[in-house]
């Protein structure tokens, strides 16, 4: 049976003094919970801390990228067994700031994807649709062709050791959300669309819904 989770992205926020009493808040609020995944996604300096107060506890925690190398002369860059120092069992991949602000296509996405699971590490693949390819009405195509650049990779099984997270880009930071109904309309075209290769695959994955989730219509989201 697939584990539901709650995935936290700081992006780039934080400082040592917030962190903590972020991390002391969020412990404290999650004691107990089991039945449910909890992960939080730092920034790569805060990942020693993070890992020092998460240890213990029932929170895991990641990173919010890495490189599709395992290493080399690439300044600014971190790979996945630089992750793995710091015992990160996830890392979030493709998101779509990596994509538009950054210039991550498909093929960098999947080899950094592909990339993660070498070391070990659970990645998180983001997909997504612009607003304007949902208002064209090409949100499944685009979908399709983010996860089939991975599959073509990695292949449809290595599915059993990722997360996927359908994040619309026009619901990122903009305070817009996609409406439960929106939500699980794509949700189920992710699954679907993987079951026609592998059923088995398929049943077992876990997708994640990110968007502008907030206290207020989270339980809606969940419910679905």
């Amino acid at each position: 049976m697939r584990r539901k989770m709650v995935a936290g992205n700081w992006k780039m926020h934080g400082n040592l003094l917030e962190n903590k009493k972020l991390i002391d808040a969020v412990v404290t609020g999650l004691n107990g919970l089991h039945e449910v995944g909890f992960l939080v996604c730092v920034p790569y300096p805060y990942l020693p801390s993070v890992q020092n107060a998460l240890q213990n506890t029932n929170i895991a925690w990641g990173a919010q990228n890495l490189s599709q190398y395992e290493k080399g002369a690439y300044t600014g860059e971190i790979s996945a067994s630089m992750l793995n120092d710091f015992m990160c069992r996830y890392v979030i991949v493709g998101h779509s700031e990596r994509r538009t602000l950054f210039g991550e296509d498909n093929h960098v996405v999947a080899e950094k994807y592909q990339a993660a699971q070498g070391a070990g590490i659970i990645p998180i693949l983001c997909v997504g649709e612009t607003l304007n390819q949902r208002e064209a009405g090409t949100t499944e195509q685009v979908i399709e062709e983010q996860l089939a650049a991975v599959i073509k990779l990695a292949g449809v099984e290595s599915l059993v050791k990722a997360i996927v997270a359908y994040e619309p880009v026009w619901a990122i930071g903009t305070g817009r959300t996609a409406s439960p109904e929106q939500a699980q309309e794509v949700h189920a075209f992710i699954r679907e669309g993987i079951a026609k290769t592998n059923a088995n695959v398929a049943n077992g994955l876990t997708i994640l819904y990110g968007g502008s989730v907030k206290a207020s219509n989270a339980s809606e989201l969940f419910d679905m």
